[in-house]
């Protein structure tokens, strides 16, 4: 396996992760799969970026390494060190207030978990009647349907032609 392959099957590894331990409900985990998933995008960065070593502009051998990917690089480690700075104050804040960085349902989460699944109950009853009353005919069977009309815009607005205009002229 060369090495772009193993930097492949690692950066996929690292993403499973980190998706992995996101899914948690617990603010620790979390910040661990954010860090894991930042690191596979700078994984991915890097095989992107073309052959390593190589400096942006043309060499001796007239080969040239892309700079973008080296940029998203960079711009990437920072933006992964600003948001775990801030999930840690996150977590820390936390801590102090419930001892504890898990992330608990609260009524409100509870009442929209409930009223979905009201809806979803609702639902799933009238699919299962269209299924009970279905036939091969539409809606429109029978129905007269009218002609479209154009519309001048000074009907959609509502001006009437026979007003006398703002300027003081006689329509």
């Amino acid at each position: 396996m060369s090495a772009s392959g193993i930097l492949i099957v690692i950066m996929a590894v690292l993403f499973a992760c980190g998706v992995y331990a996101m899914l948690e409900r617990s603010l620790t985990r979390v910040l661990i799969g954010f860090l894991l998933l930042g690191n596979a995008v700078n994984l991915l960065l890097l095989i992107v970026m073309g052959v390593p070593g190589q400096a942006p502009f043309h060499g001796a051998s007239g080969k040239t390494s892309d700079p973008l990917p080296q940029a998203l690089t960079l711009t990437a480690i920072v933006i992964t060190f600003a948001v775990s700075a801030f999930l840690l104050a996150l977590i820390y804040r936390s801590w102090q207030l419930g001892q504890a960085d898990t992330v608990e349902d609260d009524e409100a989460d509870v009442e929209v978990r409930e009223r979905g699944e009201d809806i979803e109950e609702a639902f799933d009853d009238e699919v299962e009647l269209e299924e009970a009353d279905d036939e091969d005919t539409t809606d429109f069977v029978g129905d007269a349907t009218a002609p479209l009309t154009v519309l001048h815009h000074r009907d959609i607005a509502g001006i009437d032609d026979d007003a006398p205009t703002d300027r003081g002229e006689e329509p």
